[in-house]
């Protein structure tokens, strides 16, 4: 899985880069098949803004998320990426199980 961490209008740190592919491997941890992660993160009007992009085989998964804090900011974009990459792994199951019950 790559992670590309990019900045607008804000210097990406090393501390910065290391906590959000950290946070990231969250989501690997519930799916296996994502290709690339796309991050920028953004300061506009005193407001700290997160945005990804994941990349999936079948998919393309986008959240956003703005904060007073980027360390928050982060959390909250994981948080909503993962609750993403879960639901759509379990409708990913779900059909194929349907798929298997009929077959049979």
């Amino acid at each position: 899985m790559q992670i590309n961490v990019t900045g607008h209008h804000v210097e990406v740190t090393t501390a910065l880069r290391a906590y959000v592919t950290e946070k990231m491997q969250r989501i690997s941890r519930h799916f296996d098949h994502v290709i690339s992660i796309n991050v920028i993160l953004k300061v506009e009007n005193h407001q700290q803004q997160a945005e990804a992009t994941v990349n999936t085989a079948g998919k393309a998964l986008f959240a956003h998320e703005i904060d007073s804090d980027m360390y928050a900011a982060i959390d909250g974009l994981v948080d909503k990426l993962d609750k993403q990459v879960r639901r759509y792994n379990d409708r990913m199951r779900s059909h194929h199980a349907r798929r298997a019950a009929s077959n049979g």
